[in-house]
Order: C-alpha cells, then sequence, then structure tokens
C-alpha cells in the first residue's frame, strides 16, 4: 500500500472499524514505514488525551434539580395534547414503516448479496498477489489456459485474446468462492494484475455491467450467456472499463 492511502485509513484502523484484509495490510504497512507508524502514533495519543475523564466535568446536582423542577409544569402542559398527537403519528409512522420496510428489504436483497460477493472477490485478488499465488497454469496462450480447467470444474471457462489491445493473458487458477469453485483468468496491464472470476449463473439472462470500489480496487461484474463474471483490479475505472468491453466483446453469445 501507498503511504497515502494508509493514511487515510489511520482513522478508521485506529477504530478497528476496517474489515481483517485491509487491516493486516496496514499493519504490515506500518511495520516497516518509520512516517506512516508515527502519525498512527500520534492520532492514538490524540485519542487517549480527548477521552481523559479530566477534561469532563458533571454538572453540580443542585444545578441539575433547578433545571429539572423548572421544567416540570411545562411538560405537564403540553403532555395533554402531546399524547393525542403522538398516537396519530404512531399510526401513521408505522403504515409507512411497514410499506418503505418490505421495499428496502426486497431492493437491497441482491445488493446485500453483491456487497459480500465483493469481500469474497477482494479477498480472492488480495491472496492472488502474493508470491506464488496468482497463476495455477502460466501461459499467454488461451489455448493452453482454456484446456487445462477441464477435470477441475464443471463447465469450461471462455478465455478470450486480449493482447493486441494491451491486455496480455497470463494464465489462470483455481479459486474457490463461499458456495463453490471457480475459474480464475488472469491477466495484465502494463504491471496490474487483473483477476477475473467466473462460474456458470443460475439462468440464462444477461445482466448489464455493475462499477462497485472495494479498499482501493475497481471491480467490475456481469451476467452474459449463463455465465457470471467479477473483475477486479487497481486499473483506474477507464481502462478496467475497456478490458471489461474488450472481455464481453470477444466472448461468444454462447457458451460450447
Amino acid at each position: 500500500m501507498k503511504c497515502e492511502d494508509v493514511r487515510h485509513l489511520l482513522h478508521p484502523y485506529s477504530d478497528g472499524e476496517l474489515d481483517l484484509v485491509r487491516q493486516i495490510e496496514i499493519e504490515q504497512h506500518l511495520a516497516g514505514c518509520a512516517g506512516c507508524a508515527e502519525q498512527e502514533k500520534n492520532l492514538r495519543s490524540l485519542r487517549a488525551v480527548i477521552s481523559s475523564p479530566s477534561l469532563y466535568q458533571r454538572a453540580p446536582t443542585a444545578l441539575r434539580s433547578r433545571i429539572q423542577l423548572a421544567s416540570a409544569p411545562v411538560a405537564r402542559e403540553r403532555r395533554g395534547s402531546s399524547l393525542q398527537f403522538a398516537a396519530i403519528a404512531a399510526g401513521l409512522l408505522l403504515l409507512i414503516g411497514i410499506s418503505a420496510t418490505i421495499g428496502f428489504v426486497v431492493s437491497n436483497a441482491r445488493h446485500s448479496a453483491d456487497d459480500q460477493l465483493a469481500e469474497f472477490v477482494v479477498g480472492g485478488h488480495v491472496r492472488s498477489l502474493q508470491d506464488g499465488h496468482l497463476t495455477d497454469v502460466v501461459s499467454t496462450n488461451q489455448h493452453k489456459v482454456k484446456p487445462w480447467f477441464q477435470g477441475k470444474l464443471d463447465f469450461s471457462p471462455q478465455v478470450p485474446d486480449l493482447t493486441a489491445q494491451g491486455y496480455e493473458l497470463s494464465g489462470g487458477r483455481l479459486d474457490y468462492l463461499p458456495d463453490r469453485p471457480v475459474a480464475a483468468l488472469v491477466y495484465f496491464r502494463h504491471a496490474h494484475a487483473i483477476n477475473v472470476f467466473t462460474w456458470p449463473a443460475a439462468s440464462n439472462e444477461d445482466q448489464a455491467m455493475r462499477r462497485l470500489a472495494r479498499q482501493g480496487f475497481h471491480i467490475r461484474s456481469w451476467q452474459r450467456s449463463g455465465m457470471i463474471y467479477w473483475a477486479i483490479s487497481e486499473l483506474n475505472d477507464q481502462e478496467l472499463d475497456e478490458f471489461v468491453q474488450l472481455f464481453q466483446e470477444r466472448t461468444p453469445e454462447s457458451h460450447p
């Protein structure tokens, strides 16, 4: 990780709000970067000072009692009319809340599933970037990479050749998502790896490309000809969109 990225994440890091993958990455960076480590130490010191009990003082008991007595008559006068209004408002809010809840659950069920899957895709991408984990079969030849998956998966992934367009095939590997093994195809754009995870969909319905961003990575997902695709990389949005477009153009409409 770059120092600039780490420093943007120091606050959520100190609050324990980051996922495990990102937490470990920052810890590794801090272990080897004195400047960022010093900033993280200063942040912890500042938080300790701000949370010190010596900075806060409770109101005297006599003052709190006077405030409570002064507000009591006004509260009694308002209580009667407020109860009637509250009952009507509660009924309306209940109806609105039920309708809104049903709509929210239906509309967000898919987004929630996509969010969870995105986390697993990020985890698979990060693991693959460790030494020796990127490819099980190393080849720039699509006719060597595609047959390698035979007998290892219950489907045959499409492996388009995009070398002429500047996205060189590097190989592939067997990867795993929560409910099944998947094919992971690896391409390179300059020094940036692109992982494309693919597996059969539950239906043949095509779905347009969706854009996501997680933990500094750009992600694209789409469904085409009965197959699901998730592409992830550190590439900028424009280049990753170009890659997906080229990948789709060179993927047959129906799989053999």
